[in-house]
């Protein structure tokens, strides 16, 4: 291991600090202030720990936990875009997959390989512990939605179509998860109408 290498490592962790800056549309559970990227993905990778023996499949925890903790740092270059930007989600794949070239291209090649391909995997959807991962990502949110008395949708005027659309695959790494979420989390702002019933 050379010098030259442990300088770029610690440069580039330096570097991922900058995800603490990148704030979301999610307040915190107290409804106080919005959420940064650096807690979504602390918030995730713990329930990763907790919740993996409700993922449809078995899953590799590691592996879970390590594409909860990259999937996200694209957004230090390409921004967070907010679940319910049409507008934003039609430039979203392009930005981050420019961000991504940018930003692994600053870990020695070997790593650099490393991170790309658990951001490639998250992306792809295509394993148990992708799918997994995509679950928590939605479940954390509508945790926190719930926590805060819908505060986010309430502001945003938003709709159950809206809020299940975003979700529609979520199911996939936890049916368990989902249905929880649904009944614990979605129907009790629907009923306390900060999220407006528009499903029949």
């Amino acid at each position: 291991m050379t010098e030259d290498r442990l300088l770029q490592i610690v440069e580039f962790c330096k570097l991922i600090d900058k995800e603490k800056f990148v704030q979301r549309r999610t307040y915190l559970s107290d409804g106080e202030r919005l959420e940064n990227d650096a807690e979504h993905a602390w918030h995730m990778a713990v329930m990763a720990l907790l919740l993996s023996d409700y993922a449809n499949e078995k899953v590799d925890v590691l592996k879970v936990v390590s594409l909860l903790l990259v999937h996200d740092l694209v957004e230090i270059y390409a921004g967070d875009t907010f679940a319910y930007d049409e507008e934003g989600k039609k430039t979203q794949r392009e930005r981050e997959l420019a961000a991504a070239d940018r930003l692994y291209s600053q870990l020695p090649e070997d790593l650099a390989g490393k991170m790309r391909a658990l951001w490639d995997e998250f992306e792809d959807w295509g394993t148990a512990e992708s799918k997994f991962a995509h679950t928590l990502d939605n479940f954390q949110p509508l945790l926190l939605q719930h926590a805060s008395c819908g505060r986010a949708w309430r502001e945003g005027g938003r709709k159950l179509s809206q809020v299940l659309e975003r979700n529609a695959r979520s199911s996939e790494g936890s049916l368990k998860l989902w249905e929880y979420a649904r009944e614990n989390f979605i129907q009790p702002e629907i009923d306390s109408g900060n999220l407006t019933d528009d499903v029949d």
